[in-house]
């Protein structure tokens, strides 16, 4: 999977979305190849810049596509109380980063399919709008037997085939893929157990992934080889991501029963939203030296977070006027609390306590009852597996 990404775009709902380098790499393959398609269509001369325009306003169009895909997963990820961290157009498509695992079969299953859902009305409109502007000449282009047809018609038979082609694909069941991951909402639903869900739909996945090296290498080997290095690339990053959930969930199931209320500090110290950012600078920045403090109002219900960068760029000459409240990030979304029955194997992948190295543990009122960190979890897995803790 890539890392963050390398160039922001815009923000969508708070989410980043950008692209990551190799993403550009991609998008010159696209156009390059479609250029070529739109020549024969057009039946343009060499050197013409149509079939260059309509190739570039294709490969726009198709990751355009995926990032609509990617955003149907998001919507309905922060829907189900799923914060996204961002969205990143890559090498191989999209992806959408949860800040955390989902805690139901039923909220698995929906944001899974949510992509695929939006995936199928791109595909069905570009057939609809095709269909009505010449039906004949559309099924033809999207046969590839038609060289004679307009440019945008082709290109709505080009958009319409790369996206059924994008729907099927991730609709096999091979976790990480929506169909994987439809496949464990399923088993999950069926057995009651995430961990067992996971396992099957990571073997699926690691079965899926050999298949891809295999049909990669007959396809070098026979001379396609763009196709085929593309599709066993695909089965190695497939088989590597499915063969670190099967860890993930091996070691989830040594810490199973382990909840935030048993690891968690119990005496937390936290800011009244009322204090001053001066105080707050001066008995808990400077006494603690701690990167961030929760911040709580009267009755203790956590509000969110005050980060020392906030509270330092405000002009001292405001700092003993200017409360806490102003200038804290709030949790909004819940990105930045935990609950005190959570089990310690749903923060494995939270995103906010990596880029933090803490959250606010509440209880079902939201009042805070304590702090948990990743040094904290870090220590309960260790202790799990055996291994001797850090001093």
């Amino acid at each position: 999977m890539p890392a963050r990404s390398a160039i922001t775009l815009f923000r969508f709902r708070g989410i980043r979305v950008g692209v990551d380098y190799s993403w550009f790499f991609v998008l010159f393959l696209v156009i390059i190849s479609l250029s070529g398609f739109y020549r024969d269509v057009l039946g343009a001369d060499e050197g013409e810049l149509g079939p260059y325009l309509f190739a570039v306003v294709s490969a726009l169009a198709f990751f355009g596509s995926i990032l609509l895909h990617e955003m149907g997963h998001a919507v309905v990820a922060l829907r189900e109380g799923v914060g996204i961290s961002e969205i990143t157009l890559w090498l191989f498509g999209g992806v959408a980063r949860m800040s955390r695992d989902t805690t139901s079969p039923g909220a698995e299953f929906r944001i899974a399919v949510a992509g695929p859902v939006v995936t199928l009305i791109i595909a069905a409109a570009c057939i609809g709008v095709g269909m009505a502007a010449d039906a004949d000449a559309f099924w033809d282009a999207m046969r590839f037997t038609d060289t004679g047809t307009s440019g945008v018609v082709a290109l709505l038979a080009w958009l319409a085939t790369i996206n059924v082609f994008v729907l099927g694909f991730n609709l096999i069941p091979a976790f990480p893929l929506d169909g994987g991951r439809i496949a464990r909402a399923i088993v999950w639903r069926i057995t009651g157990d995430r961990n067992r869900a996971t396992r099957v739909a990571a073997t699926l996945g690691q079965g899926f992934s050999y298949i891809f090296i295999a049909v990669g290498i007959l396809l070098a080997v026979n001379g396609d080889v763009i196709s085929g290095i593309w599709l066993a690339l695909v089965g190695f990053i497939l088989g590597s991501a499915a063969r670190g959930a099967i860890a993930q969930t091996e070691l989830s199931g040594r810490i199973a029963g382990l909840t935030v209320a048993d690891v968690m500090d119990s005496d937390p110290v936290a800011i009244r939203e009322d204090t001053s950012v001066e105080r707050a600078l001066d008995e808990f920045f400077l006494r603690y030296r701690w990167p961030w403090f929760p911040v709580v109002d009267a009755a203790q219900r956590f509000l969110g977070l005050l980060q020392r960068g906030a509270a330092d760029a405000v002009p001292e000459g405001r700092r003993e006027s200017a409360v806490v409240s102003e200038f804290l990030t709030a949790d909004n979304d819940g990105a930045l609390r935990v609950g005190l029955d959570a089990p310690i194997e749903s923060l494995l992948g939270n995103e906010a306590l990596r880029r933090l190295g803490g959250l606010a543990a509440v209880d079902a009122d939201g009042t805070l009852r304590g702090v948990i960190t990743a040094q904290q979890i870090g220590r309960a897995l260790r202790d799990a597996l055996g291994e001797p803790s850090e001093t």
